[in-house]
């Protein structure tokens, strides 16, 4: 059975062949990272559909936009994805694994950005691609912020949305690359129910984080207001 095109406001996110599908958590890190307006270039790393990659173009004026994808079927889509947007031209995406793209990759980029996969207890649950899509042995925090570490550049920063029990020790292993958290906000999907995620974002220089809290509904579809200021210029019915 086909998946319908996802709409938002400025592009469509085709999602046939991926076995990622469009969520809450890549629409949340796309419209929640913090993008410095003298940034030149970012890297979505995992970019699946290339939903995050395609936020950070319609939010910014950064005329170099990379991608890097493992699995085939998520590549094809989200060099399609990319092409029948407005802004093909600033848009790429490489089909490799992040530790290949980082042993080719001379360059820095000023933002680098992740919706890392991640273990979930439903993952025995899941088909092989979409388990190995949310499973951290597939790409596990160590090698991931090796690779942030090394292409950063000195001035930037780097933003990931990672499971709330997991932010302690992801920050742990972010400081062993000299990255600092410079913002945190601990999600949680309903006003009663426990944080859920983190949004975390890093440089290399130590600074007072900001800290906030997010809550996405108050009740069954009814949305709060600071969730609806951060996605409203993504989704239509918002």
């Amino acid at each position: 059975m086909l998946s319908k095109p996802f709409q938002f406001k400025q592009f469509t996110i085709h999602q046939d062949k991926t076995a990622m599908k469009v969520g809450t958590d890549g629409v949340l890190l796309g419209a929640w990272v913090k993008i410095d307006s003298n940034y030149f270039s970012a890297l979505d790393i995992g970019a699946g559909t290339g939903l995050i990659a395609l936020m950070i173009a319609q939010r910014s004026t950064i005329e170099l936009i990379d991608a890097v994808e493992l699995n085939n079927d998520a590549y094809e889509e989200s060099v399609n994805n990319f092409e029948q947007s407005q802004w093909g031209d600033r848009l790429f995406c490489y089909h490799a694994s992040l530790q290949e793209f980082t042993e080719e990759i001379d360059d820095t980029y000023d933002l680098i950005i992740s919706n890392p996969p991640f273990y979930t207890s439903t993952y025995k649950d899941l088909s092989e691609d979409r388990a190995m899509a949310r499973h951290a042995e597939s790409l596990p925090y160590s090698d991931l912020l090796a690779g942030v570490a090394k292409m950063l550049s000195e001035k930037g920063s780097c933003a990931f949305i990672i499971p709330f029990c997991e932010e302690e020790e992801f920050i742990a292993e972010a400081k062993k690359f000299k990255l600092f958290p410079n913002r945190i906000t601990r999600v949680k999907g309903a006003k009663n129910t426990p944080i859920k995620r983190s949004l975390l974002q890093f440089s290399f220089s130590e600074k007072l984080i900001e800290k906030s809290n997010l809550i996405i509904e108050l009740e069954r579809h009814v949305y709060s207001d600071e969730y609806k200021k951060l996605v409203q210029e993504f989704y239509i019915k918002m």
